[in-house]
């Protein structure tokens, strides 16, 4: 069988990086350098794959909309070239990268796996190795078409992920649904839910940064906080609430929130929990919410609420549809339950 053609776009991050007297930094030319000396990626496993590093590398923690863009425009380029795409980032970000990444490629007929590592490739101890050989193990035999994240033997769709551990190789999480995959003695293909229709041509939308504040609620928050999250030019507000969706029933608090709706300030509302779904109707705490105009963001992770809001921002669509859309599943990012509007 002719071996596939993927190609890897090196964006930065760990993975490339080499250890100086200062800690890790990136150099160009270092990571193409080190994966050469890697006999285990020539294999005849491996499919055939090219690596195009970024100019200047981007730590992950710089990532904005202006480099989501770079990289969608960049896949869209080498789009019908190659079978599949890998994009190496920085795990502080990743997350971030792969819900937006998700949201800008409508249609994908093609899979995109995001990958990077907690220590460098050229280190003995790199979990770097493994995450790229195995990305590309995939990408050669079990191809998903749509945007997904790689790490620690598990491959999840990247719009339900999170960086949820800082220090340890299982760094990411996917709280609301199982991974596409897992890679253990043998591979365990999860793959069910086909959640895309009949494919049409890739369409690849314009990503422009947007205003847009997140702001978590604690005890005793004033309603003067949440004034000024709320000032212009800001669009929209996404509400960290307590469990199933439950805030102050402050009546400044309530006002400024509703003073805000009626000012068209989209606000969504998304559980602090580390999984769960918003449940507005749960409680009169919640309900109070509802009725200022405070919408549900359902089982949203924080990334795919924040980068779904600047994709939506960004199209030339009313508030009224913008509204509407979060609460659709676009990409297979939330589980829509119509009794937890």
């Amino acid at each position: 069988m002719k071996k596939k053609n993927i190609y890897i776009a090196y964006t930065g991050g760990t993975i490339g990086m080499k250890k100086s007297n200062h800690g890790y930094i990136p150099i160009a030319g270092y990571f193409k350098k080190q994966l050469t000396k890697m006999p285990e990626f020539y294999s005849s496993e491996i499919p055939n794959f090219i690596i195009k590093e970024y100019n200047p590398l981007i730590d992950s923690a710089n990532m904005s909309p202006i480099e989501w863009q770079k990289i969608a425009d960049d896949i869209k380029k080498k789009y019908y070239k190659y079978d599949g795409f890998i994009v190496l980032h920085g795990t502080d970000t990743m997350a971030y990268t792969a819900s937006a990444l998700s949201f800008i490629l409508e249609n994908l007929e093609k899979p995109i796996i995001i990958t990077g590592s907690q220590i460098p490739i050229a280190e003995i101890r790199s979990d770097g190795r493994q995450n790229l050989l195995n990305s590309l193990l995939i990408m050669e035999n079990y191809p998903i078409n749509e945007v997904t994240l790689f790490f620690n033997n598990k491959l999840y769709r990247g719009n339900r992920t999170t960086k949820s551990n800082a220090n340890g190789f299982n760094a990411f999480s996917s709280p609301n649904i199982t991974p596409l995959l897992e890679m253990g003695i043998n591979i365990r293909y999860l793959y069910k839910d086909k959640f895309f229709k009949k494919q049409k041509k890739l369409k690849v939308y314009k990503i422009i940064p947007q205003p847009i504040s997140i702001i978590t609620i604690y005890p005793g928050i004033s309603s003067k906080i949440l004034k000024n999250f709320l000032l212009y030019p800001v669009k929209a507000l996404i509400l960290r609430t307590y469990g199933v969706g439950n805030a102050p029933q402050n009546k400044d608090f309530l006002n400024e929130l509703y003073v805000a709706n009626r000012k068209n300030i989209i606000i969504i509302n998304l559980t602090q929990c580390s999984s769960g779904n918003i449940n507005m109707n749960g409680y009169a705490t919640g309900n109070s919410l509802k009725k200022v105009g405070v919408i549900s963001g359902y089982d949203l992770t924080i990334e795919a609420a924040l980068t779904k809001l600047h994709f939506l921002l960004s199209q030339e669509i009313s508030v009224k549809k913008i509204r509407r859309q979060m609460q659709n599943n676009l990409r297979g990012e939330l589980t829509n339950h119509s009794n937890l509007l």
